[in-house]
């Protein structure tokens, strides 16, 4: 083969560590197979339906619609507004009022082909205005963070979000590292529902972690990919106003896939928010380029049943109700499997009783889920991620006698 060949003395990259884990379990004949790995919503017969909420708003834009024109780079005006109204509300706001922020110019948002679009657009922004700037990320995370960070060739930075013994967030541990950090550095926070621990930081901490970071003159890149599914839309976002009320720039990714379950219509967007609406406009304009050369315009058709639904009182109301009925489910889920545990002889989970969303952390050695998997058809993401949001009042007693059965092995 020639020199000049693609494949040449290359290697097969790595299987992506949740998308693989769900290939395992598709590939997988056994009738009684569990997928608790994948980060999707199901209902109690397992499968992930279509809220009504967004066929009413499909059956609408199918009915009014008669083009398939680009949208503009940024996305269309519509789809933005919702997000923003959705992003941006405060406690005790009715719906369209939004943060100072807002009305002084200093936000923008643009339509991305999902959350991970949205965190791509993210740190390729920093990495164009800020070159040399580290991008620090808190261990557990989402995987693709990092491959994300990789992608943009921007150098990444490690620090511990879980104490030693993986049972409370680390703010020490966080505050040292905002502390070590060079002015322009990057912050990686998980908005809500962090993932895969469930572990959030208190409104407190959260307002100390930001007042450190402007002190710092930091940059926050905050991923808020379950908006709804912790304690509800707008205590969801405590943490966004935390940092809005120090003055701080800042990015949002925001995902629609797990609030709307849009997952495979790729709806999301990055918010920016600069210190004026003048340095805003600048960000955007960046923003816009480095768009204009991946997806260049945004997929339209996930935006626009955001659109129809936050822009119609009735559906934005029934869309509401469907989204608290999955927030309930999700955590009734986690206090079922806690107390499955502890009837099966497992100890040391009451601390799931603290997360919030859709994960948590069994702290499973490679060897246990080994045998999960392989005894029990029951997939878990590493370290035992397991969702929530893929239990059933079934599935609970099974998963929670596995769990007993492996840890009562001694297995590392």
């Amino acid at each position: 083969m020639s020199d000049g060949t693609l494949s040449t003395r290359q290697v097969a990259a790595p299987v992506d560590p949740i998308f693989g884990i769900v290939d395992a379990y598709r590939a997988d004949q056994r009738p009684h197979k569990m997928n608790l790995a994948a980060g999707v919503y199901m209902d109690e017969t397992g499968l992930t339906p279509i809220p009504a909420s967004i066929r009413e708003a499909e059956r609408r834009i199918l009915a009014a619609s008669t083009s398939k024109l680009y949208a503009p780079i940024s996305g269309e005006g519509a789809y933005l507004d919702a997000v923003r109204n959705l992003l941006f509300r405060q406690p005790g706001d009715a719906w369209g009022a939004t943060h100072p922020a807002v009305a002084d110019g200093r936000v923008t948002l643009l339509h991305t082909p999902g959350g991970t679009g949205a965190m791509r657009l993210a740190v390729d922004l920093v990495a164009r205005l800020r070159p040399g700037a580290e991008v620090w990320v808190g261990e557990p995370t989402w995987p693709n963070h990092f491959q994300i960070v990789d992608a943009a060739r921007v150098n990444l930075r490690r620090f511990a979000w879980l104490t030693t013994n993986q049972q409370a967030f680390d703010e020490s541990g966080l505050l040292a590292a905002l502390d070590a950090a060079k002015a322009g550095d990057a912050f990686i926070f998980h908005g809500t529902c962090h993932n895969p621990t469930g572990i959030d930081p208190t409104a407190t901490q959260w307002q100390q972690i930001a007042e450190r970071v402007e002190q710092r003159g930091l940059i926050p890149i905050i991923d808020t990919a379950y908006q709804g599914l912790g304690d509800g839309l707008i205590a969801d976002t405590a943490s966004l106003r935390a940092f809005l009320a120090t003055g701080v720039e800042l990015l949002v990714a925001s995902s629609a896939s797990k609030n709307f379950s849009l997952y495979n219509e790729r709806v999301g967007a990055l918010a920016i928010v600069g210190a004026t609406g003048a340095a805003t406009s600048i960000l955007a304009s960046h923003a816009r380029q480095i768009v204009r050369t991946m997806w260049s315009n945004p997929p339209v058709h996930g935006g626009a049943i955001v659109a129809t639904i936050l822009g119609d009182m009735q559906l934005r109301t029934q869309w509401e109700e469907e989204l608290e009925a999955m927030r309930l489910r999700i955590l009734a889920s986690r206090h079922e499997l806690t107390a499955a545990l502890a009837a099966a002889g497992a100890q040391g989970f009451a601390r799931l009783l603290e997360g919030r969303g859709m994960f948590s952390l069994l702290g499973l050695t490679d060897t246990q889920l080994a045998r999960l998997r392989d005894e029990h058809a029951i997939y878990l993401v590493a370290q035992g991620r397991i969702n929530m949001a893929g239990l059933s009042p079934a599935k609970v007693p099974v998963v929670a006698q596995a769990v007993a059965q492996v840890l009562a092995g001694g297995d590392r």
